[in-house]
């Protein structure tokens, strides 16, 4: 993504592939939520959400955390090393949030927590357990 999506005064560049899967960002509680919307470039079987789709905005809310967080220290790069989805419930054709939660932040390392839901942030669709790779300055 050229530019960077903007919401409260922060701004935060995503990978490009959140801006082909169509991400924006809303800021809840001071951190950022991603929202996906529902079309055809993220449609499995007609009407649900295909499961590399609910993967990558998981995957996208884990760097979006991480940057937040790393955001005051300068530029990092955070590299994705392993990504394990567990899949709750079927995406339907609704709106996909997701945020992640840092675990663990070390200095080439961290762990995160990443969770996705549609019309209930309680009934999570799937979550996901990421490592990323830091590489800072």
């Amino acid at each position: 993504m050229s530019t960077p999506r903007t919401a409260i005064g922060q701004a935060m560049v995503l990978p490009p592939y959140a801006e082909w899967l169509g991400c924006s960002i809303e800021w809840a509680e001071g951190a950022p939520q991603l929202v996906m919307p529902f079309g055809d470039h993220v449609m499995g079987w007609p009407g649900l959400l295909q499961g590399g789709a609910i993967a990558g905005l998981l995957e996208v809310a884990g760097i979006a955390a991480l940057t937040h967080r790393l955001s005051s220290e300068g530029a990092a790069r955070i590299k994705p090393v392993t990504v394990t989805t567990d899949y709750l419930r079927t995406g339907r054709d609704h709106p996909t949030r997701a945020v992640g939660t840092i675990l663990r932040l070390g200095q080439r390392v961290a762990n995160v927590e990443a969770t996705a839901w549609q019309e209930d942030r309680d009934r999570p669709i799937a979550t996901a357990r990421l490592n990323y790779r830091i590489l800072r300055g």
